[in-house]
């Protein structure tokens, strides 16, 4: 089986429970439950939640008490999708192929229906602490902090205001949830203090700053059919992004390096990391 094919199917295990989380019932109006459903179930990669269940695996850690810090990922992944596709901030009107959230259910049912999903990532979180819990506590809190004002919302407000520290923006735009996504299965499996955990790190950086370059270099050469999104947003929005700082070129060749530094991290740890570096390697050569 590829790669691409063995992602696919633990993406595909994952929606199941996916479903499950949010099939309700909900004590609200039909169409935020409707709203919520249609951005969280559209598909995806669904890297960040199986980031999370394979490196739980890896140190032989259990899959399903991690499952809900998972499912809290997607959810606040989610989330900060259906509001970065608002006209107030890159104003999108597609996304995984199909029309953005608040083109079908309308702005104010958007905002709301990922604020939903923040919430219900909390409550996710929360409703299954298990009876060891210090561990789960602690990537816990790295999950809503990477998530919050220091992390996710902090990179996507400086890059609204136009700010021009890249590495700011994509270390915690998008980094920062990624790295949550590996930190949390280690952290819930090992503790924190755990010799494995700083790799894994140097790991997760690379790889979620190699994603947010690709991305860049995507929407510039990628198409809107492969993509599911319209290309050329960012410079319609006048974004600061690699390509336009360095160039295509120069982007290409950090792209490179990055996916050399996130092999030599997972180099360093004495587990079978064969499904990391893979991903490794399809995220820094993929094309959508």
């Amino acid at each position: 089986m590829s790669f691409k094919d063995e992602l696919a199917c633990r993406s595909e295990a994952f929606n199941g429970y996916l479903e499950e989380a949010l099939s309700g019932p909900f004590d609200c109006p039909d169409i935020l439950a409707d709203a919520v459903r249609y951005s969280a179930l559209a598909g995806g990669k669904r890297i960040r939640p199986v980031l999370t269940l394979e490196v739980t695996k890896i140190f032989g850690g259990n899959q399903k008490e991690v499952l809900p810090l998972a499912l809290a990922l997607e959810m606040i992944h989610t989330y900060s999708l259906i509001h970065d596709d608002l006209p107030e901030m890159d104003d999108d009107d597609l996304r995984r192929g199909k029309p953005t959230n608040h083109v079908v259910f309308g702005q104010a049912q958007a905002v709301l229906a990922g604020d939903a999903l923040l919430n219900l990532a909390v409550e996710t979180v929360l409703s299954g602490i298990p009876k060891e819990e210090e561990n789960y506590l602690e990537a816990a809190r790295i999950l809503f902090h990477a998530s919050g004002i220091n992390g996710m919302i902090g990179g996507q407000s400086m890059d609204i205001e136009g700010g021009r520290d890249l590495n700011y923006i994509n270390s915690h735009k998008t980094g920062a949830l990624l790295t949550a996504a590996v930190l949390c299965g280690a952290v819930a499996t090992l503790g924190a203090e755990a010799m494995e955990i700083e790799p894994l790190k140097r790991y997760a950086e690379a790889v979620g700053e190699a994603f947010q370059l690709v991305d860049d270099v995507l929407d510039v050469e990628g198409s809107t059919e492969e993509l599911g999104k319209e290309t050329g947003s960012d410079e319609k929005n006048d974004k600061i992004t690699s390509v336009s700082l360095y160039g295509l070129d120069e982007t290409k060749n950090r792209i490179k390096e990055l996916q050399k530094q996130a092999h030599l991290a997972l180099d360093t740890i004495n587990y079978d990391t064969k499904f990391l570096a893979d991903l490794a390697d399809y995220i820094c050569e993929r094309n959508s």
